[in-house]
């Protein structure tokens, strides 16, 4: 009867894989010493590797904005200000707000501003740049190649001034800090709290890199959302600054005036011509020294207003948190991963044998 040819052919195929895995044990059952001495190889091999991995420090600082979303009385007093002709200044608007923001930290220009900013390293002042190379050690590499030897990141540089080797010295230090060593975010989006994160071999550089560039950021970020406030208070000083020395002037030339037809004769009124006009300019100059007084001062409480307010809530302290390979960790890990690759070199052996 062939109805159960499927059964049969289910149960034969079971049948076959139960006796190859038998036969697979049976194999490994025999080879279990050369399984052994290649596992503790690889644990002697991961235990090593704890010892010589150098631990990985990971500095985190974290800050709050302040938050301009209603302006209060103010907005009103600046809208009136704006509806009768004076520009006061406005915010910058959104540019850098959310995941913008966090985008700064990591750019290219804040990153390599921050490299070059000077710190203090036993008893020595040297760039970024300059301490996280001789953490790489790359130097030593640099000694066979003469277009790098001389190379030097002296603190503040004028970074257009970058020759091309150093441009790409530059950008090997920037790709390997964004894509390993920088990590900037909110760990909760309800909360706006933002979070940087540097993970060095060098816990001082990791400690020093946080902080210079939450300052370098935090300084751009400052300027750069008062910056049309700022431009504007500056004008109005400047035109204020004008009009107090052109009206100081007037009241100088009235006395002038004044002091050449004291005693004259009433009947000559052309000589008292000088005299009136100064006092016109007088009174013109006090009326718009007193508007420009009043914008100015508007101006200032403007870019009291759209100056924010960066609060740093924790900062990186010394020790840092600390990641590194612990020595069980090593052993057990090594010891299985050379005692899989064993057990997975036999068993294709003999699986090629049989199909020889």
């Amino acid at each position: 009867m062939e109805n159960n040819s499927p059964t049969n052919k289910e149960q034969i195929s079971l049948k076959e894989i139960i006796e190859i895995v038998k036969e697979w044990y049976k194999n490994m059952l025999l080879k279990w010493k050369t399984i052994l001495c290649v596992g503790i190889i690889g644990g002697l091999l991961g235990l090593t590797y704890s010892f010589i991995k150098k631990p990985i420090y990971t500095a985190s600082l974290s800050f709050a904005l302040e938050s301009n979303k209603s302006g209060g009385g103010l907005s009103g007093a600046l809208g009136l200000a704006s509806s009768l002709g004076f520009d006061l200044g406005g915010s910058g608007g959104g540019i850098f707000e959310g995941s913008n923001l966090t985008e700064l930290f990591k750019s290219r220009q804040m990153v390599e501003n921050t490299l070059l900013m000077p710190v203090n390293l036993n008893g020595k002042t040297i760039s970024l740049a300059e301490m996280y190379i001789q953490n790489e050690e790359w130097r030593e590499n640099w000694k066979k190649k003469p277009k790098l030897v001389g190379l030097q990141f002296l603190p503040n540089t004028n970074r257009k001034n970058f020759t091309r080797s150093q441009d790409s010295i530059f950008g090997v230090i920037y790709d390997n800090l964004y894509k390993k060593g920088l990590q900037v975010g909110q760990k909760d989006k309800k909360v706006d709290i933002i979070t940087i994160e540097v993970s060095s071999k060098n816990e001082l550089f990791a400690k020093y890199f946080t902080e210079a560039l939450a300052k370098q950021v935090g300084d751009f970020y400052i300027k750069t959302k008062s910056k049309k406030a700022r431009i504007n208070m500056s004008i109005l000083e400047r035109q204020t600054d004008s009009i107090r020395r052109e009206l100081n002037n007037a009241i100088a030339g009235v006395a002038v005036a004044t002091d050449n037809t004291f005693g004259l004769n009433p009947s000559l009124n052309v000589r008292r011509v000088p005299s009136a006009r100064r006092q016109v300019d007088v009174q013109a100059n006090t009326a718009i020294l007193t508007e420009l007084v009043k914008q100015t001062e508007l101006a200032k409480v403007t870019l009291r207003k759209e100056t924010p307010l960066i609060q740093i809530i924790d900062r990186p302290i010394l020790p840092l948190k600390k990641e590194k390979t612990g020595k069980l960790l090593g052993l057990l890990f090594g010891g299985f991963l050379f005692g899989f690759l064993a057990l997975l070199f036999l068993t294709l052996k003999n699986i090629l044998k049989k199909i020889v």
